[in-house]
């Protein structure tokens, strides 16, 4: 019988879910690989999502449908509402965050986790270059996992389900630093908001921003392809 844990790992395609996946299975965790296509503006990152699980050795890799694209509000989801470039900066939470994301992937991977009789879910949510969002924060999480055990059939018989966002208190470069560490290849991943339908990255949107500055800050050639150089 093989007595490894089994864990969920959310995996956008992106730098951080992929570091996450890399994480988990160092760990010493049977990975499940989960991602969501939820309405967003391309789908570049979700066929690296699929390159990510394989070369990471994920168990399965399982794609779930949910259309928040219906709803709108955010300019990941709602081509009428432009992705914010270059050094635009927005007051408050900014216009690509998308309405109750993280709690929609969560609750779809707490699902599977107990088919699968998992104890754990790992989501690559940081709190240092998170751009403001309201569930990247730690007290999210936190809460996210109290909810979670009382909400669940394995939960209220004892098993203790446990949310991990390892990568919450690092930096950018820091995320890189230890996912190449890991044997990341970031050049299978696709991080930018406006990617096109090659996975070329805009170079000009915040996540771009954010992951160029990364690279350069761990001193780490940057592996991405860029539609036009940044």
């Amino acid at each position: 019988m093989n007595d490894t844990p089994r864990a969920i790992v959310l995996l956008s395609g992106g730098l951080d879910s992929a570091t996450c996946l890399a994480i988990a299975r160092d760990m010493g965790f049977e990975c499940y690989a989960l991602s969501v296509a939820y309405g967003q503006r391309h789908v570049a990152e979700l066929s690296a999502s699929r390159r990510v699980a394989e070369a990471l050795g994920a168990r399965e890799h399982r794609l779930a449908r949910v259309e928040l694209g219906q709803f709108g509000g955010s300019a990941l989801t709602d081509a009428s509402i432009p992705v914010p470039e270059g050094e635009e900066v927005s007051s408050g939470i900014p216009v690509t965050y998308v309405p109750a994301r993280n709690t929609v992937m969560l609750s779809i991977a707490l699902a599977w986790a107990e088919v699968l009789g998992a104890n754990d879910i790992f989501v690559g949510v940081n709190a240092v270059d998170y751009s403001g969002y309201p569930d990247c924060r730690p007290d999210y999480i936190e809460a996210f996992e109290r909810m979670a055990n009382l909400a669940t059939k394995r939960g209220v018989e004892g098993a203790r389900l446990r949310i991990h966002a390892p990568l919450i208190a690092l930096s950018k470069a820091e995320i890189i630093t230890r996912g190449s560490a890991l044997g990341v290849d970031y050049g299978l991943t696709v991080t930018c908001y406006q990617a096109d339908d090659s996975g070329r990255a805009c170079g000009r949107c915040e996540a771009c921003r954010l992951r160029r500055a990364g690279f350069a800050s761990a001193g780490i050639a940057d592996p991405t392809a860029y539609q036009t150089l940044p």
